[in-house]
């Protein structure tokens, strides 16, 4: 997997990096020696690609498995989930390649060169989209797939794919309209240490502008996190509070003599498909909250501490190790429709059910044995 460096000269690779630290321009940009070394070339070019077919092999399971998914109240959660996995795709490939042109431009000079101020509105504003999609669309399949468990009549009656277009639409709108704020004069996008990359002034905002657009893209990401959190603790909350009524009705003594088909029944419950959603969300919902809650939390905490941006020329260390985390998001979301398939979790979970029911079958027939013995 790619590591980070983290000495100061060393590029900030990553092309899926949505945010960082940034030292002052003048600090850096006076620098002579060689600017961007020729391993995060590699890094960024080998993140891209691996991160792009990471997100196709997702698409492409989703593509083969859509006959499950062709239910009304299924459709739905299918459409946010491609549109997750294309905002990760667009995240890899269109930042990755104004990345991939900065360390190709830079490496061969002598002297760090800004890019031109078109190129890096651009870049800029296409790292805040592509950061704050996945975010937001994570949050809506949460949502979605909360009101399908906890209220599933009317989920099955009201919300439809075409509810599903509208939010798409408006998560991207949202957005889309927080990016390009800045190509109209609402803040700027600025060229960020080493050189290799343009976002938001983070640690020396130029206007209340800048401050605002900061503090909007943490407290949205942030928003979407938490709201993303409760939604699937309640619908985990309910999906088990259903498993262990479907248990109890199966293990009475009327059917005690039909234990395997018992347990059988809740293996199917446990490795249902909406199970199987709810993994794959809950595990979306984790990953997007241990790589990004420090970079935002942190990008925040600084908006609001004035006193904090005296010290931007001191290299944030904490910042750095944030970026780190938050540059994984992208490239582990398509690896969790990949390795928690419903046919891997049937494997897995109904296995172990599998187990044990064979050892509780030896022990009762080592029990019976037993008495039988004691009785003769």
């Amino acid at each position: 997997m790619t590591s980070f460096p983290t000495s100061s000269s060393s590029p900030i690779v990553h092309q899926n990096l949505k945010i960082n630290s940034s030292n002052q321009p003048s600090l850096w940009l006076n620098n002579t020696s060689p600017f961007v070394q020729p391993s995060g070339l590699v890094i960024s070019c080998f993140t891209m690609i691996f991160g792009a077919i990471s997100n196709l092999t997702a698409l492409g399971i989703l593509a083969k498995t859509h006959v499950r998914f062709r239910r009304r109240s299924k459709a739905p959660f299918l459409l946010l989930t491609v549109a997750l996995l294309l905002a990760d795709l667009g995240g890899h490939v269109v930042p990755g390649a104004f990345a991939l042109y900065l360390h190709v431009d830079q490496r061969h000079k002598t002297q760090t060169v800004k890019p031109t101020r078109v190129f890096c509105q651009i870049f800029g504003a296409s790292m805040v989209f592509f950061g704050l999609c996945p975010l937001l669309l994570g949050c809506a399949m949460a949502v979605e797939r909360c009101v399908a468990i906890t209220q599933p009549f009317f989920h099955a009656s009201m919300i439809t794919v075409a509810h599903a277009r509208r939010a798409v639409v408006f998560i991207s709108s949202l957005a889309l309209v927080l990016a390009v704020l800045p190509l109209f004069a609402v803040g700027t996008y600025t060229t960020q240490s080493p050189g290799t990359w343009c976002f938001l002034p983070v640690h020396d905002p130029q206007s209340a502008a800048d401050t605002c657009l900061v503090v909007a893209f943490s407290s949205l990401g942030l928003a979407a996190l938490t709201l993303s959190l409760l939604c699937n603790i309640l619908s985990g909350l309910v999906l088990l509070q259903t498993r262990m009524k479907t248990h109890d009705v199966n293990t009475k003594p009327a059917v005690r003599c039909d234990r395997r088909t018992s347990s059988a029944s809740a293996s199917s419950l446990f490795c249902s498909l909406d199970v199987e959603m709810m993994t794959q969300l809950a595990a979306i919902t984790v990953v997007s909250c241990v790589c990004w809650s420090p970079f935002l939390i942190h990008i925040l905490v600084m908006q609001l501490k004035h006193s904090h941006r005296a010290s931007a020329p001191v290299k944030d260390e904490l910042l750095l190790v944030g970026l780190r985390l938050a540059s994984w998001n992208q490239i582990l979301d398509p690896w969790v429709y990949i390795l928690l398939r419903r046919t891997v979790l049937f494997r897995v979970c109904c296995g172990v059910y599998t187990q044990r029911n064979t050892v509780t079958a030896n022990s009762s027939c080592a029990d019976t044995r037993r008495q039988a013995f004691t009785l003769q």
